[in-house]
Parts: C-alpha cells; structure tokens; sequence
C-alpha cells in the first residue's frame, strides 16, 4: 500500500496535494465534507515516488469513476491554514483537467467512496457566493493563467 507524503512536526501538519480544474459549461467541478462550510477542487494527496500529474488522475478515478487527462498547471500554492485544530502547511499542484465525455449534471451528487463527501458544479461567475479554499480560487477560476504561477497563501 502506498503512502500519501504528509507528515506531523510537532504542533504542524504537512500535506502534499495535487488537485484537478474540470470546467464544463462554465461551472467548475467542486466538493466539500457534507459537515464543512467551505468547498474545494477534487484531488488528494500525492503518494511517495508519485508524480502530483498521476496523482490527479489516480484520485479522479477512485473518487468519480472519471477517466480525465491532466494537462496545464496554473498555479502551485503554499497554502498555510488551521483545519480541526491543526497548523497546515500545503504544497499543492492544481492541473487543468479535459475528459472525453462530459460529466456535467446539476445538483449535488455523491463520488465512489461513500456520502463523506458531496460535489457539486458550481457557476465559475458566482463563485463569490460559496466559500472557497483556498480563497485565491474564487477570483482566479474566472482568468486561469497561461503560465505557470506560485501562490502563497497564508491565514
């Protein structure tokens, strides 16, 4: 069994992630845990010898059933935040993500591993009306970047 690179240090949590951008009629593919306020785009974490590439595609596949193809990297960002208590520390690659078919629907929905989670397309142009995270997303989704950009985010 492989093992996702995250790691504790001391009071500090450190978690490796890739996460994929699928945009379909002008929503964008997010999810969130049933009991969390805020929403995030698909992924997971990357597992030791792992490229974060593979990694997108692996966790697209376990988590929906999606064949996808992951292609241009918009942003890689140090993400610095508290979840359930804990200091993060993320390293995250996030890809554009094509897939052949179309996976659009509309309401939210369950993936492959249980109800823990629910997903959801979201309109990329109110996108200010969810709570996103990180929250450099919410204004970016609607002009990705061409080339490559290093965020750093920190709260």
């Amino acid at each position: 069994m492989e093992m996702d690179v995250r790691f504790q240090v001391g009071k500090q949590r450190f978690n490796f992630r890739s996460a994929g951008i699928l945009i379909e009629n002008g929503h964008v593919l997010l999810h969130k845990e049933i009991s969390a306020p805020h929403w995030v785009l698909p992924g997971g974490g990357i597992e030791m010898g792992e490229p974060s590439e593979e990694s997108i595609v692996r966790e697209m596949k376990e988590e929906l059933g999606y064949a996808v193809k992951a292609g241009h990297v918009p942003w890689i960002a140090e993400n610095f935040f508290e979840y359930e208590g804990e200091a993060m520390h993320e390293l995250g690659f996030y890809y554009i993500l094509t897939s052949p078919v179309s996976h659009f629907q509309e309401g939210v929905f369950h993936g492959l591993e249980g109800e823990r989670l629910i997903y959801q397309w979201l309109p990329i142009d109110r996108l200010e009306n969810y709570e996103l995270m990180p929250p450099f997303l919410t204004g970016a989704l609607k002009d990705i970047p061409e080339a490559t950009k290093h965020v750093l985010v920190q709260r």
